[in-house]
């Protein structure tokens, strides 16, 4: 198994985080421009993220007419749902940069059907290519995307996109997610952690990743190239 770099990074909170993701994504977008190549992003859900999606949207070093922006996963639910990723991002970033509808991604949540928008997804995944740049978070169980522990989703080694359930109690528990699969076809993964809540998890993967990985699917992914953890202290220590 070919080896990855991994590297760890503890800020004072969330806000820092969100700053040093921001420089994160502005490094992928130039190094894809020194290629030639646009740059594919896949977005995270979950309000962890917002604040980086905030300060993107004021980003002027980066062409957004060169980006493609793919999910990571996706509730069952329509775009314009409270509870929708996609809606989140949409409000947060993509309404407010210039570009090109054709170079949106999303997941069709609100497909009554979920193995047949997976399934479409996957087709929208191989148009696009492989990703350059995964931004991932982190539950307090060591779920990510809607990769929860005890899930089905875990072993498919094939698929790239499949329906998942969240644990019970969670609203809504129809959702959509990548695979370890897919994950691994990305050049770089971003993590990006915050909360007191998130700490054992966090601390459990990064003092011994292949032990946690039986509890913590986090743990789990393993892209082509490199993993890079950032968290804020609450987390992180």
């Amino acid at each position: 198994m070919t080896a990855i770099v991994v590297e760890h990074r503890v800020l004072a909170d969330p806000e820092a985080v969100a700053l040093e993701a921001r420089q994160e994504v502005v490094a992928a977008a130039g190094a894809a421009d020194e290629t030639g190549r646009p740059l594919v992003l896949v977005l995270s859900g979950g309000r962890t993220p917002q604040r980086l999606y905030e300060h993107l949207a004021e980003e002027d070093r980066i062409d957004w007419s060169r980006v493609h922006f793919l999910w990571g996963d996706e509730r069952c639910v329509p775009p314009d749902h409270p509870a929708s990723n996609y809606r989140l991002a949409h409000e947060a970033l993509i309404s407010r940069i210039d570009v090109p509808e054709r170079h949106v991604h999303r997941m069709r949540g609100e497909d009554p059907d979920p193995d047949t928008a997976a399934r479409a997804y996957e087709e929208e995944l191989a148009g696009v290519g492989a990703p350059d740049l995964v931004l991932l978070g982190l539950g307090a169980d060591g779920h990510t995307a809607s990769l929860f522990p005890g899930s089905v989703a875990l072993e498919e080694s094939s698929r790239l996109v499949v329906p998942a359930r969240a644990p019970a109690g969670a609203d809504p528990v129809d959702r959509l997610t990548v695979t370890f699969a897919a994950l691994g076809r990305a050049r770089r993964v971003l993590f990006l952690v915050t909360g007191s809540d998130k700490r054992d998890a966090l601390t459990a993967i990064r003092e011994d990743p292949p032990a946690a990985a039986d509890r913590f699917p986090a743990a789990r992914v393993r892209p082509r190239e490199s993993i890079l953890w950032i968290a804020d202290r609450a987390a992180g220590t």
